[in-house]
């Protein structure tokens, strides 16, 4: 049997239900150069994952507190010995060709240091689940194509970050510029980690042919006052600690305003005041952020007008959840 070449890292909490069907599409995969690490973050005793339920070879780590999905990935990645990283959550079931595609897009963009997936809504596969992550010059990032009809994904090419419900990074990569910010727990440490990458110089490609059916929230349009409170305060402080100086300047009052606007917005649909005690936690961990940021644009490989290109301009776009699809240079 070859070497493997990628380290499949599932984090899971409470997540039993799924475990047999995630690991089934795993081990269906035509592409077998892989290994299978599930890191538990405390679930109950009857939800934790059991090594005979998984493929051959997998191991389980399991931690005794709930370390976050940021942390957890970590975990997951110190040991691993592959060139590749491949994040999947334990609720998204992947089609057989999904890691042979991943690692041939990567393979063929050198450049490129994320590779992201085309992500169906598993139970209403007429609908898409998302098309890559896109950043809005505002600093307000979506999951591109979102809850809409399923048609043709978009062409493969550049994105601004891979959904890491699904997404291969390079190992020396993502070793690089120091993993997922354990800091976040979950929500938009993707969105953080593919920006620190550009800012490394690497490129993020979304991959039409790497397709995943996922749960994710269950009904579409589901929202929780824990994903209000971290997209909110994760959200502040990924601008504040990526953003190059030359962008960051004129656009944080415009950050700042979108903001507010996008926290009243989840007031106004009668979803409570989590969002804007996320924001006004993310103002109050600032300190650490600024610190953090200095370190960050210190090791900044990438031109302002690089990160500026790969942003999206259009306020219609950001209101649509359309797909910013770029050819690869």
């Amino acid at each position: 049997m070859s070497d493997p070449v990628a380290t499949i890292i599932v984090v899971t909490h409470n997540s039993a239900r799924w475990l047999e069907r995630m690991s089934a599409a795993v081990a269906a995969q035509t592409e077998t150069r892989w290994r299978l690490v599930v890191v538990d973050n405390a679930s109950r005793a009857d939800e934790r994952p059991q090594l005979t339920a998984l493929p051959a070879g997998s191991s389980v780590v399991q931690n005794e507190t709930n370390l976050g999905f940021a942390a957890a990935n970590n975990v997951g990645a110190q040991d691993a010995q592959t060139p590749y990283l491949v994040l999947l959550n334990p609720d998204a079931f992947p089609e057989p060709g999904w890691l042979a595609a991943l690692i041939t897009a990567v393979e063929r963009y050198p450049g490129a240091a994320a590779i992201g997936s085309t992500q169906i809504r598993a139970g209403h596969e007429t609908l898409f689940d998302g098309t890559g992550d896109v950043m809005h010059a505002s600093g307000l990032a979506y999951r591109s194509n979102y809850g809409r009809p399923r048609s043709a994904p978009p062409p493969e090419g550049e994105t601004f970050s891979a959904c890491a419900a699904a997404m291969l990074v390079r190992r020396a990569a993502f070793e690089n510029v120091g993993g997922f910010d354990a800091r976040y727990f979950c929500y938009l440490e993707d969105v953080d980690l593919c920006f620190r990458l550009r800012l490394d110089g690497w490129r993020i490609v979304q991959c039409a042919d790497a397709v995943v059916a996922h749960v994710g929230g269950g009904v579409l349009g589901a929202r929780s006052a824990f994903g209000d409170f971290h997209g909110a305060r994760n959200r502040l402080w990924t601008f504040v600690k990526c953003m190059p100086a030359p962008l960051f300047w004129p656009l944080f009052p415009v950050h700042v305003a979108a903001s507010v606007l996008a926290v009243t917005a989840t007031l106004l649909q009668g979803r409570g005041f989590a969002a804007w005690h996320g924001l006004i936690a993310g103002f109050a961990g600032l300190g650490a952020m600024w610190n953090a940021r200095g370190a960050v644009q210190r090791a900044r490989k990438a031109r302002s007008g690089d990160i500026a290109a790969a942003l999206a301009w259009n306020p219609l776009r950001f209101i649509g959840r359309r797909p910013v699809i770029r050819p690869v240079r």
